[in-house]
């Protein structure tokens, strides 16, 4: 019997093809997805990895043994299965392992409307049952089985996040894009067709085993050749999506990169102007700039977990019309509350092109502190040394600690995040600081401790 608790994750199923999972458990997938939704109808995209066309067929298979149709979308990204879930209202699933490496694949499901599925909410009943059924034989099939159809829905997508953000009397500009050889390079020409951008399109080419580089722009060596491209061409901005193109990365004219943290303020402030008086999430790693933008903007700033099904589950309790992390992942209320990157993209090119100046001049009023970035410890021991830190910080005059995820600690002048690896042995610390020489003392302290 397949070891499903390597391959059941958090927030989806992910892990290496054929070793740990293959078609036969992507049909049990699909056969469990159609029990615990209770749906009649589903719709499944997948991505470009060698491997994601037959899981996602045999998935169809099984949702359709249980007699629930099947839309298949083919070929999209994450958010544009997230779009067909909340356009069409019918469950999806996404066949992708976003920015892991080629033998990988996974499944990300959502209920209809693109709500999410987690461990709290149908993952566990869905990994129980294809356990049932992997050690019992496969379920009863349906007395009729469903449909499996094809629908394409790339052009419907396109023209909705079109329908968001008026690019049409903006000043043209050059944009250079690395799609990493993922699903970028299968969107982005049909969202920009039309408007008044020049493309340069870097790996555009369609191939899940990545030859340039790893689909992966949150490590700076992925990064390299976009920032290049930029700096030689002149063009005034450049993008960079991950494997399954849910999120967007952004370098400036300079060919610098641009924190996620402000283009969370920017996009916050252009979404409050839409919707006074909003609600923004931002969660506990963003930068001190994210709040303070919301709030010189009318809106009201919640701060939560890290993670997608946190971020969704608060936007949905408190009707927030935007959302933001400071891994990239864009959350919008007209969009299902559900993440796109690609909005968020058209967001920042409506605000370049709305003025003359270049866009390292437009993000610096939202990037205001020095932060550490994102830095990883391996530690044979996650809580004693958490419990370290803890307490070198607790009884400091000044600071005030809060547990809501991992620990944090704020002074007026600096705070800093420690958070423990949910599936590695890590710790991963986030410091920010007023200036440059405080972030680092305070990096250096903390690490000492971690450490040790």
């Amino acid at each position: 019997m397949p070891d499903l608790s390597q391959i059941v994750k958090a927030y989806d199923v992910r892990g290496v093809v054929p070793d740990q999972w293959d078609e036969s458990l992507a049909e049990l997938f699909g056969a469990a997805f159609a029990r615990v939704t209770d749906a009649d109808a589903i719709v499944v995209g997948h991505d470009m990895r060698p491997s994601s066309p037959g899981l996602a067929r045999a998935f169809a298979r099984g949702a359709a043994s249980l007699g629930v149709d099947v839309t298949e979308i083919g070929l999209c990204s994450t958010d544009q299965l997230y779009f067909a879930s909340g356009y069409l209202n019918l469950p999806g699933a996404m066949f992708t392992a976003s920015h892991n490496p080629a033998r990988y694949n996974g499944i990300k499901m959502c209920r209809a409307g693109a709500a999410p599925i987690g461990q709290d909410s149908g993952l566990a009943e869905i990994r129980a049952l294809v356990e049932e059924w992997a050690e019992g034989g496969a379920p009863e099939p349906a007395a009729e089985a469903g449909t499996i159809t094809q629908r394409d829905v790339l052009d419907d997508y396109a023209a909705h996040l079109r329908s968001l953000v008026d690019l049409t009397a903006i000043r043209p500009l050059k944009v250079v894009v690395d799609a990493g050889n993922g699903m970028g390079g299968h969107t982005v020409p049909t969202v920009f067709e039309g408007l008044p951008l020049e493309l340069d399109a870097l790996y555009f080419e369609l191939d899940g085993t990545f030859p340039n580089h790893e689909a992966n722009p949150l490590d700076p060596k992925n990064i390299v050749d976009l920032q290049a491209r930029v700096r030689e061409t002149g063009a005034d901005i450049g993008l960079a999506f991950d494997g399954d193109a849910d999120r967007c990365f952004v370098v400036d004219g300079s060919g610098e990169p641009v924190s996620p943290s402000a283009i969370t303020a920017l996009v916050a402030s252009r979404e409050l102007a839409k919707h006074p008086g909003g609600t923004v999430i931002h969660n506990c790693i963003t930068s001190w700039s994210v709040p303070e933008v919301v709030k010189e903007n009318g809106g009201t700033p919640v701060r939560t977990r890290v993670g997608h099904s946190f971020i969704k589950a608060e936007m949905a309790r408190s009707g927030a019309i935007f959302g933001g992390e400071h891994s990239a992942h864009y959350y919008f209320r007209d969009f299902w509350n559900a993440d796109t990157g690609m909005l968020a993209a058209l967001h920042v090119l409506a605000a370049l092109g709305g003025q003359q100046g270049p866009l390292s001049d437009l993000v610096a009023q939202y990037d205001r502190y020095a932060a550490s970035g994102e830095i990883n410890s391996t530690v044979d021991d996650q809580a004693g040394r958490m419990e370290a830190v803890k307490a070198a910080y607790e009884r400091r005059e000044g600071t005030e600690l809060d547990e809501l995820d991992g620990l944090t600690v704020t002074t007026p002048d600096w705070w800093f995040n420690l958070r423990p690896s949910n599936t590695e042995p890590l710790l991963r610390l986030n410091v920010e600081a007023r200036d440059e020489e405080t972030a680092a003392e305070v990096r250096d302290e903390v690490l000492s401790i971690v450490r040790a």
